[in-house]
C-alpha cells in the first residue's frame, strides 16, 4: 500500500471510503480509475531501473514531478513524500510502516486517519498538526 512516490495509500481518502474504493496504485483491479492507471510517477521509466520499486532509488531523486507533489502534499495534507522516501531508504520499510501506523491512528477512536481530511472519518475527531508526530528520520 505504499506507492513508488512515497504516498501511504492506506491514508488516502480514496482507499478509506466505502464507495468507489481505490486499492492503491500498485494493485491491478477492474474499474481502476484512469488517474491511477496513468500516474506519471508510477509509470516512470526510471522505476524499472530500481530494485526497490521506490523513487528514492532513482538517479533523479527527487525529480521535478516528485518535488511538485511533495510541495502540494506538505501544504495541503500534512505529509511529505520526499521525507517518507528518505525514511524508507534510511531506516527501512518496516520502520517507516511502524511510524505511519502511529502517525495516522486517530487518538479519538483508533481508526485510520486520512491525510486528505482534517477530521476522523469514524468519530469526527478534529485533527490538528500537533496530533501527528513528525517523521523520525
Amino acid at each position: 500500500m505504499i506507492a513508488p512516490c512515497g504516498m501511504n495509500c492506506g491514508t488516502c481518502i480514496a482507499f478509506l471510503r466505502d464507495k468507489n474504493k481505490c486499492h492503491g496504485c500498485r494493485v491491478l483491479y477492474e474499474g481502476k480509475l484512469k488517474t491511477r492507471q496513468n500516474c506519471i510517477v508510477k509509470n516512470c521509466i526510471n522505476l524499472q531501473d530500481t530494485t526497490s520499486g521506490f523513487c528514492y532509488e532513482c538517479k533523479e531523486f527527487p525529480c521535478k514531478r516528485l518535488k511538485q507533489l511533495d510541495k502540494r502534499y506538505m501544504t495541503k495534507y500534512r505529509t511529505s513524500f520526499i521525507q517518507n522516501l528518505e525514511m524508507m531508504n534510511e531506516k527501512g520499510i518496516n520502520a517507516f510502516l511502524e511510524n505511519e501506523t502511529i502517525r495516522w491512528t486517530c487518538p479519538g477512536c483508533g481508526s485510520t486517519l486520512s491525510c486528505h481530511r482534517n477530521k476522523c472519518l469514524v468519530c469526527n475527531y478534529e485533527v490538528k498538526n500537533t496530533d501527528k508526530p513528525e517523521i523520525n528520520i
